[in-house]
């Protein structure tokens, strides 16, 4: 092979190895999906039939990525016009006095539902080593003023529709029962916990339906059916999706709508839409 063949062999390999590295930097870390499902719900009064519940997660406010596409994000979800959004945690990314800021102003933009607006807390929203009860203190200060109703082991109902929060597996504060305690079977319950890991965990009391958590990713990057190399959970059958958990309670975990950092592989940004029916629609 003569040099002149050899550098230009190097060059196209050069930029077909780049190409990845390019794409799952600066083109799918800020490529949305609205992801679309419809669920049924036990108990669902009749008039909320076919309502639309928006799910925000993971949204990972901090200095490792332009903030301004979360915002770009809410303002394409507002036009969607949302009957309930819920948020399932990890609204920054280190819990520092910087990134709070910054959440006050990529929150003065949320989308907020027609019928009610609710959120509970993850992993970093308790800073460092998810202990941090000041910064999750002024997180949740900075989500009421917001319009968000926390729910950290607790519960509200909306219209008919129960939602129940959990605070986050990790955090300091974690502690389901306190709320589980007082579950209504009767009622139509939807539960928002932030780590799927707490569905393998004693402290459901019989409950049977939705409960819809972040905190994975999906992985960030991963090649489906084959790798999926960084997962922060124990049960690794929890990556993103819709999961039949085979005991009356159904798993959806959202794939996060920020990142943790900067780049994405078959992994897009989710933000999920789903239309609620009762247990009897067709």
């Amino acid at each position: 092979m003569t040099r002149k063949k050899f550098l230009k062999r190097l060059l196209q390999l050069s930029i077909v190895g780049a190409f990845p590295a390019l794409y799952s930097w600066q083109v799918e870390p800020f490529w949305l999906e609205f992801v679309h499902k419809k669920i049924k719900i036990k108990n669902l009064p009749k008039e909320l039939e076919g309502k639309m519940l928006m799910q925000i997660s993971d949204l990972h406010v901090g200095d490792r990525f332009d903030h301004q596409f979360i915002i770009d994000s809410f303002e394409e979800a507002k036009n969607l016009n949302p009957d309930f959004v819920v948020y399932t945690g990890d609204y920054v990314n280190h819990g520092t006095e910087n990134d709070h800021q910054k959440l006050r102003n990529v929150m003065a933009n949320a989308v907020k539902g027609n019928l009610g607006t609710f959120g509970i807390l993850g992993n970093h929203d308790y800073g460092k080593n998810w202990g941090d009860l000041g910064s999750s203190e002024t997180i949740n200060k900075i989500l009421e003023e917001s319009g968000v109703a926390m729910l950290n082991n607790l519960q509200e109902e909306s219209h008919g529709l129960n939602f129940i929060g959990f605070d986050d597996l990790w955090s300091p504060n974690f502690d389901p029962m306190k709320v589980m305690k007082d579950y209504d079977a009767s009622k139509a319950n939807i539960v928002l916990c932030h780590n799927p890991d707490i569905c393998d965990k004693d402290v459901w009391n019989g409950y049977q339906g939705w409960i819809l958590s972040g905190h994975t990713h999906g992985g960030q990057c991963r090649i489906p059916g084959v790798i999926t190399p960084i997962l922060p959970v124990k049960n690794r059958k929890y990556v993103s999706g819709e999961i039949d958990l085979e005991d009356g309670r159904m798993l959806y975990i959202n794939r996060a709508l920020g990142h943790s950092y900067q780049v994405r592989f078959m992994v897009r940004p989710e933000i999920t839409i789903f239309k609620i029916y009762g247990d009897e629609a067709v």
